[in-house]
């Protein structure tokens, strides 16, 4: 008898595994990266057409806790640096020069010209939009899938991604342009990544102290699936189950009490109960 081959896994089956195993607090959030001419999909809002424009870490946001779909190409971006590192516009040497991250970031413009480096790119022009939309909603093939959770909750996934191959998932933090780690570093290296919400998803996109996030490539949905179900008969669980089974430490006259108590019920052993 031949082996078929599973169909892959869909978007909606990744995401009744996430609630199943994670139960993250807002939705998690599908990312597709359009070529110029390529038409938006259907219901997708633009914000410049809602009278404003956004940060991409803001369309995350929107996405995750409006559950709105989110189209943003350059004329709705608000934020330069995302405008740099994801092509919408061509770098510049004020950028390149560190000045946009000196004195705010890092010491010097030749420091910042160091963290302006290290920021995974886009090459101008290849993108013309980001769309961003919540899982439960997506009606196109996305790139990316974003999940914002507590510590805990990335852990999970964490142990998940890691569970054919073991070893250590690589990651790298600067505490700016998180919207590159999410996806410009996920789609190049087609690796999950650990990623630090920036100083500007947390003004911008109101993103809570209590909050981290992972990005993975859509191609490794299955793995993840697969490792999550496997952690969680391994006893890795979410929410993370308290060690409950101890005697607790009383202060020393909750002790005394407890021992008269006990005295008392020697001395009467047949006392009948009051009714």
């Amino acid at each position: 008898m031949t082996e078929t081959t599973p169909p892959p896994m869909t978007v909606a089956e990744f995401a009744a595994a996430l609630d199943q195993h994670i139960r993250p607090a807002t939705f998690p959030v599908t990312i597709k990266m359009l070529v110029p001419g390529e038409p938006l999909p259907p219901k997708t809002r633009r914000p410049t057409e809602m009278g404003f424009q956004t940060a991409i870490c803001q369309g995350f946001a929107l996405a995750r806790r409006y559950g709105w779909p989110i189209a943003i190409g350059v004329e709705d971006l608000s934020c330069p640096l995302a405008k740099a590192v994801f092509g919408f516009a061509p770098l510049v040497d004020f950028y390149e020069q560190g000045h946009a991250c000196a004195g705010m970031y890092t010491a010097t413009p030749a420091a910042g010209a160091m963290t302006e480096a290290a920021v995974d790119k886009f090459p101008y022009r290849r993108y013309e939009h980001i769309v961003v939309a919540p899982i439960q909603r997506t009606n196109f093939d996305p790139d990316v899938i974003l999940v914002y959770g507590t510590p805990g909750q990335v852990m999970r996934l964490v142990t998940a991604a890691l569970w054919k191959t073991g070893g250590r998932l690589a990651a790298s933090f600067s505490g700016r342009i998180d919207c590159a780690d999410a996806v410009i570093t996920t789609m190049q290296t087609q690796q999950p990544q650990v990623v630090l919400p920036c100083y500007g998803d947390r003004v911008f996109a109101q993103t809570e102290d209590h909050e981290m996030a992972f990005a993975l490539p859509v191609a490794t949905m299955a793995d993840i699936v697969e490792g999550l179900e496997g952690t969680h008969k391994g006893g890795i669980r979410y929410p993370i189950p308290s060690f409950l089974r101890y005697t607790g430490q009383y202060p020393d006259h909750y002790n005394v009490l407890n021992d008269k108590l006990d005295d008392a019920r020697a001395e009467h052993p047949q006392s009948a109960r009051e009714i």
